[in-house]
């Protein structure tokens, strides 16, 4: 981020209180940027309406710049030669793949019918959130985490691809097929293949390639000790800026909505919290059993933990349209999602010697997490 998270060992005790100063007070910059767009969106005369109108095909502009910004400094940080180190490890990718596609959108289906049985817009959208895994904020809680920078890149790179492949199934499976078999009411997703590519390749794509090159040349030009000691420092804060940014117009899209029902937000909130909880936990958990390390448990947790708002939002848009409740539970994914796994983070640094005490005489992998 804009520091050097790790600049200390994150196993030491009071991990957090040695943090640099602006990482120490991440969730008060988030919060405040969450308020200040909640306001903006509800007190500036057709603010939202103006945001949403700069858009090319339906894409928001200033959110894509805002993650393009947030998701560069971290890719660039990315060592592609480790890249096979991971794609060699079957733990990691096969608990991934049953975490992504298997159990978050199952958990998500139950809790959305559980505690939404009465509110069908609300419980639909809900569940187009749980089909949408996450393929870019997910990069900066990973990094805060000290989790594994190449694992990160690895998993985000294997969604997307299952998020092409099989969104508009699932969507079908859980909206139709599942509530039909439970003799449950049924709902209909007509999403694009289109749109799901097109976010793949704007919130994924254009970032990791930026990163990729970045790195190539400039170890190429300069050397790594100078790429890694002297650039990536300087591009470091970007990162926190793209981030604070992203939430700031994200919530000011839609402020008047969040605002305006709060009741339902609140009803919406409710099984999303339980969601994340739940998932970031079961998946923590899972990567201890399995054997992972630290950084990969770490990667694994966030990377099951997170989904990818931008196209549960558009779809739901697109399909109901903007005023529709399933398009409030979509935005009030990431009013969630954001405080909830900032948090996680620091719990995360704080459960690492507990769980994942060092051994002596062992090395840690390097080049994780936000080391260097």
């Amino acid at each position: 981020m804009s520091t050097e998270l790790a600049s200390s060992d994150p196993g030491e005790a009071g991990v957090v209180a040695k943090l640099p100063t602006l990482d120490r007070f991440l969730p008060i910059w988030i919060l405040a940027a969450m308020v200040m767009g909640l306001l903006a969106g509800r007190l500036i005369p057709g603010l939202g309406e103006a945001l949403g109108a700069v858009a090319i095909d339906g894409v928001s502009l200033p959110i894509a710049l805002g993650l393009l910004i947030m998701m560069y400094p971290v890719l660039a940080k990315v060592r592609y030669d480790r890249l096979d180190t991971v794609t060699g490890d079957k733990r990691l990718l096969i608990s991934s793949l049953v975490l992504n596609w298997l159990i978050g959108p199952a958990l998500m289906f139950a809790l959305a019918w559980l505690l939404l049985p009465d509110l069908p817009e609300y419980r639909t959208g809900l569940i187009v959130v749980g089909l949408a895994r996450c393929i870019a904020m997910v990069i900066i809680w990973n990094d805060l985490a000290c989790g594994d920078r190449e694992a990160a890149a690895v998993l985000v790179a294997l969604n997307s691809v299952f998020q092409v492949i099989a969104f508009g199934a699932l969507g079908w499976f859980y909206l139709a097929v599942l509530p039909g078999w439970l003799g449950l009411p049924t709902a209909g997703l007509d999403v694009s293949a289109w749109a799901i590519v097109r976010s793949v390749l704007i919130f994924l794509g254009i970032p990791l390639l930026a990163g990729y090159l970045t790195r190539r040349c400039g170890e190429r030009a300069r050397g790594r000790d100078w790429y890694e000691s002297r650039f990536l420092p300087r591009i470091g804060p970007f990162a926190l800026y793209g981030l604070l940014f992203t939430i700031v117009i994200l919530f000011a899209l839609q402020g008047d909505a969040i605002t305006s029902r709060p009741l339902d937000v609140v009803r919406i909130a409710l099984p999303l919290l339980l969601y994340f909880g739940l998932t970031w936990a079961g998946s923590y958990a899972l990567g201890r059993a399995v054997g992972l390390g630290y950084e990969r448990t770490t990667t694994l947790a966030f990377t099951a933990a997170g989904n990818n708002f931008e196209l549960a939002i558009a779809v739901a848009i697109a399909t109901w349209g903007a005023t529709s409740g399933q398009a409030l539970a979509g935005v009030v994914g990431p009013l969630i999602e954001v405080p909830v796994l900032v948090g996680l983070v620091y719990v995360s640094l704080r459960l690492r010697r507990r769980l994942f005490p060092p051994r002596t005489g062992v090395l840690e992998p390097t080049g994780s997490g936000a080391h260097g």
